[in-house]
């Protein structure tokens, strides 16, 4: 039995795929199995997958008809042996000491699950243009109680949404019947799930993986007609874990409305995106319904923007004005394709 089971889901990702497999070839801890899972990719990369497994026995490649990565990530969950499981996705890659640090930390602690720190690097084009630290303090619980009192903390520093900055126990995954939602942003509730009941988890500020963001290309930066519909879904979903917890404190309250509201912004800077299809009347109409919201009048009483930026975006909100908040969506909008590195700065701040 291999210590990890490494999974990457593949699909038209031959300009990164490479470099990915070899960030995973060349870790310090050589004891695992590396599925690599085609999923129908039209592309060259699962032949760039297949090179590989050739010269390296760890690599099997698994060719399927697309299904999305959660299709992917199921069918390599059911063939892994490892004690532990990893997720990575083939466009991104990871610093050599990852596997062995996330291993040691999860054996001396008996860890269910370990969460390190991540970087978000964006490009415009080839060129590397920012760089975000994403990373909490050390810590190691052992009991759920102080994890869920914590877990604000991690959830605010984007530590709990995504796989590949975490190490699962593989027997507490598939003894709990957690898999992948075959869903849009798939991420989350599989990690809601994962940690509705877990105890014993561990912290490590380091960080190890690189998630590379090229705006142009990423889905984050077109218009998406359902995300007002997924930001509310996300929503219920994370304050019925709060409820099923019984965590009410206040750090973990004010986290859930900030949370709340600021994605509200993202919501409304994507009815105004450039390329959404909507007219004039229809998106006046779509973020009035967003601003009367009851949820949004809770989220501002409870909420504390840690910006000045965040706090000059919100007032057009507390004031429901729907031709200000348009001027707002469109200003961000703005930013966001022209000024690729301000717009990153200012998000990671904010």
């Amino acid at each position: 039995m291999p210590m990890v089971s490494v999974i990457m889901p593949v699909y038209k990702v031959e300009k990164f795929v490479g470099r990915c497999i070899e960030s995973l070839l060349g870790q310090t801890l050589t004891d695992f199995e590396f599925f690599a899972v085609d999923d129908g990719s039209p592309d060259q990369s699962g032949e760039i997958c297949d090179a590989y497994a050739l010269k390296d026995a760890r690599i099997r490649v698994i060719h399927k008809e697309n299904g999305g990565a959660p299709s992917a990530r199921n069918t390599a969950m059911e063939l892994a042996t490892g004690k532990y499981l990893y997720f990575l996705d083939s466009d991104d890659w990871a610093e050599p000491t990852m596997l062995e640090d996330m291993v040691t930390l999860a054996e001396a602690n008996a860890s269910q699950l370990v969460v390190s720190g991540y970087f978000i690097d964006t490009y415009d084009g080839d060129t590397k243009i920012h760089v975000q630290d994403k990373k909490c303090e050390d810590a190691v619980y052992q009991s759920a109680e102080p994890f869920r009192r914590a877990a604000y903390k991690l959830f605010d520093e984007n530590l709990l949404y995504t796989p590949w900055n975490k190490l699962y126990l593989r027997e507490y995954v598939m003894e709990h019947n957690i898999r992948f939602p075959q869903t849009y942003w798939d991420d989350f509730p599989f990690n809601l799930m994962v940690i509705r009941d877990i105890e014993r988890v561990s912290v490590t500020s380091k960080q190890y993986y690189h998630f590379l963001r090229a705006r142009q290309e990423s889905e984050t930066a077109m218009y998406r007609p359902d995300l007002y519909e997924k930001r509310e879904e996300e929503n219920r979903w994370l304050k019925g874990l709060y409820r099923y917890w019984h965590v009410a404190d206040q750090a973990s309250c004010e986290m859930l409305a900030r949370r709340y509201i600021e994605r509200l912004v993202g919501c409304i800077e994507n009815v105004m995106n450039q390329s959404c299809t909507l007219s004039g009347a229809e998106k006046s109409d779509l973020i009035r319904t967003m601003l009367h919201n009851p949820e949004v009048s809770k989220a501002l009483k409870r909420a504390r923007p840690r910006s000045m930026a965040m706090k000059g975006a919100l007032l057009p909100i507390r004031w429901k004005s729907v031709p200000l908040s348009k001027i707002m969506g469109s200003s961000i909008s703005f930013v966001k394709r022209h000024n690729t590195k301000l717009f990153s700065t200012v998000k990671a701040n904010r």
